[in-house]
């Protein structure tokens, strides 16, 4: 197999990953022409089905390269060609590999936002990732009024105006990476839990269901990827380290 993928430090950490550390990776998706082709090459019939829905030729890029290097990296840590892959998905829509639920199984989960794409591994319990693209939103306070909790949005209104635009994005994508960690999606009322969202607050799970134990059972982590850019990782279990990578194609030059 060759691969596409490289770490920062030109190193590759291939089936390295230990239980209970976390991988992260982090990417652009608009990607070369040639790596396009590549990655294009290795997707099941399903993805490039999907591919071709995109009625704009850059999502549709950006599709083919997010499950393309996502395809690539899972390679490293499973030792099971690209395009040999099956991925499934549970019926709120997380994907996983069949048959890789055991106590050493690899876990995964990945998000994008405005070109920016990001992975998570690790083996034996749940992940879940997300990272947003930290934009003006106009309608910001009615948006933190009908997801946050009551908590999360007393705490939110009593923030100066400057920091409410950075704490409504902290609060965001840690609520985000939590339900995608549980595997609930959407189905899972985001006012049903408390998480910190103070600018410079350490990233922390407070509450699920009004109960600080059920809280205890998850760790999270806020995510530095790039300028411009809120991130946030739930891990199921407290203990492990966390490592950052770069995915880029062979040859590309590097632009961060």
């Amino acid at each position: 197999m060759t691969s596409l993928a490289k770490r920062v430090d030109d190193s590759l950490p291939g089936q390295g990953l230990k239980a209970p550390d976390v991988h992260i990776w982090h990417t652009r998706l608009e990607q070369s022409g040639e790596a396009v082709h590549a990655l294009r090459g290795i997707l099941s019939e399903d993805e490039l089905k999907r591919a071709e829905r995109f009625h704009f030729d850059q999502h549709r890029r950006h599709f083919i390269a997010g499950r393309g290097i996502l395809r690539h990296l899972l390679s490293l840590y499973t030792g099971i060609e690209p395009g040999q892959l099956q991925l499934e998905y549970s019926r709120n829509g997380k994907p996983f590999l069949p048959g890789m639920d055991g106590d050493s199984g690899i876990r995964f989960n990945l998000s994008h936002s405005d070109g920016m794409a990001v992975y998570a591994f690790t083996r034996g319990r749940e992940v879940g990732i997300d990272i947003e693209h930290q934009q003006p939103i106009d309608d910001m306070d009615r948006i933190a009024e009908r997801n946050f909790s009551a908590r999360e949005y007393t705490t939110f209104g009593a923030l100066p105006e400057g920091e409410q635009l950075e704490a409504f994005y902290l609060c965001w994508t840690r609520k985000e990476a939590f339900i995608k960690a549980i595997g609930e999606g959407i189905s899972f009322p985001l006012q049903q839990f408390d998480v910190t969202l103070v600018p410079g607050e350490p990233a922390r799970l407070l509450s699920v269901d009004g109960s600080s134990e059920k809280a205890r059972r998850w760790s999270m982590h806020n995510l530095l990827i790039a300028k411009g850019y809120a991130g946030a990782l739930v891990i199921e279990g407290g203990d492990g380290s966390l490592k950052q990578h770069k995915w880029e194609y062979p040859g590309q030059t590097r632009q961060e």
